[in-house]
This record gives structure tokens, sequence and C-alpha cells, in this order.
């Protein structure tokens, strides 16, 4: 006979297991990260030339309008904190041949703890480097205000964990890292320029207008525009939508490739 609260006791255990699981795996992209000196340089390089490259030399101060400066600013930490998130769980296909994933996959906790880890850590890394654009914008006189910072905050959590949900839903459709790296270029390239991180895409052509509301990284974008932007007279020249549309959107479209990406990798994972 099992003893009275036996079952409450092995539930509350077992899902304890499952949540040091799931915090281990975080912590370890989150070191993972941090030791690795070439990826944190080229992830810091690269936004840090486009926001000096691209902003310097198109404001001219009478062209867009606004600071162009200032707008590729804010597209590029959305870029940046979308893209690294997603980037970093598609790495989970390099994990499969290491060791390390090998002792994960074998080890009794559940493949949705895994997802849930790898979105985590990689969301903290994607924060992480999006602080440190933030902080830069801040060296080279980008107007940043603490209440915009603090505004900035949740929406750039949210933004990260929706990288993530879309990096979940690649990786679980990709079967190997050179799949992978041939296949990213056609997936995030395009929507540099589609989601309006560097052009204003609010008088695109009705093809483009299509490709452009399907781009994830667009939402990414411009929920960050919108909110940077609130209150300012320049927020209906670069801000397309209110940032509770964008909001919306984010929650909806992160929630179905979350549920879409963590089936499919869960019923690949059972198929080996």
């Amino acid at each position: 006979m099992q003893p009275l609260g036996s079952g409450t006791v092995g539930y509350t255990g077992s899902l304890t297991r499952e949540l040091l699981s799931a915090v281990a795996i975080a912590q370890r992209d989150v070191w993972k990260f941090l030791r690795d000196r070439v990826r944190i340089i080229s992830t810091f390089i690269f936004p840090v030339a486009f926001v000096l490259i691209l902003g310097q030399s198109f404001d001219t101060g009478g062209g867009f309008g606004y600071d162009y400066r200032t707008f590729v600013f804010v597209g590029v930490l959305g870029q940046t904190m979308f893209q690294s998130a997603a980037l970093g769980i598609v790495s989970l296909i390099e994990d499969r041949e290491n060791d390390f994933s090998q002792a994960i996959f074998v080890a009794p906790i559940s493949r949705y703890t895994i997802v849930s880890g790898k979105i985590a850590g990689e969301a903290i890394v994607a924060l992480v480097q999006g602080l440190f654009i933030i902080g830069f914008g801040l060296a080279i006189g980008v107007p940043i205000t603490l209440q915009q910072a603090i505004a900035l905050l949740p929406a750039s959590i949210l933004v990260c964990l929706f990288g993530g949900a879309f990096g979940l839903l690649l990786m679980a459709n990709i079967g190997s890292q050179r799949a992978a790296n041939q296949l990213f270029p056609f997936v995030f390239l395009p929507q540099f320029f589609l989601a309006g991180v560097f052009n204003p895409i609010s008088k695109l052509g009705p093809l483009l207008s299509i490709l452009s509301a399907l781009t994830p990284m667009r939402y990414a974008v411009d929920i960050l525009r919108g909110i940077y932007y609130w209150g300012s007279p320049d927020a209906e020249l670069v801000v397309l939508q209110p940032p509770l549309v964008n909001l919306a959107v984010l929650v909806v479209a992160g929630v179905a490739f979350m549920v879409a990406g963590t089936y499919m990798f869960v019923r690949s994972e059972r198929n080996k």
C-alpha cells in the first residue's frame, strides 16, 4: 500500500529535478558563451560596425527627417538579440555530436526540460549582448533616458524568448550542422532588410510588404522602436504599428513556434 502523500512527494521531487536540470542547461550555455572569446568578439563587433558605419555614413541630418544613427541603433539592438537567441538554440544540433549532449539525451529528464533550459540560457546570452549594445549606444551619444532603458528591458526579454522560440522551430526541422550553416544566410539575411533593421520599410511594394509581414524579426525590431520612440514626434516616421500590436504578435507567434518546435523536436528525438 502506497503511503499517504507519497504521490505528491514523488511528483514534487520529479518537478524539482526537472527544474534544476533546466537551470543547469541554461547555466552551461551562459558559461559556454562567457568562455568563448571568439564568439564574444564576433557577436559584439558586428553590431558596433553596423551602427558606426551605416549610422555615420547615412546620417546627414536632413534626408530622413529623423536621426538615422538612432534608427539603426534600435534596429540593430532588436536584430542582435533576436538572432543571437535563435542561433543559440540551433546550436543544439551541434551539441548532439559531442559527449555532453549525449549525456543529456540519455539522462532521465524530459526533452521539454532540455528545450526550456536551452531557450532560457540563450535568452540570457542574447540579453547580455543587448545590454552591451545599449552601453555602446550611450558611449557614442545615442540619447537613452533611464525611463527608456527601463521600458526596453521587459521588451528585450520578450524579444530574446521570441528569438529562441523561432530558433527552436528551425532546429526541429534541420538534420545536421552542415545543413544549418547552409540555411542560415537564406533565413536571416533577407530579414535584415524586410524587418527594417537598416532601412525604412513603411512604403514597400505589395509583394515586399507581404514578405515583410511574414518576417518574425520585423516585430522584434518594431516593438523596441515603438517603445524607444514612444511620445516622440519621430514615432510616426519610424514605427510601423503600436507596441501592443507587436506584443500580441510576439506572444501568439512565439507560443506557436514554441509548441510546434517542441513537438517536432521531441518526436524526432523519440524516433532515434
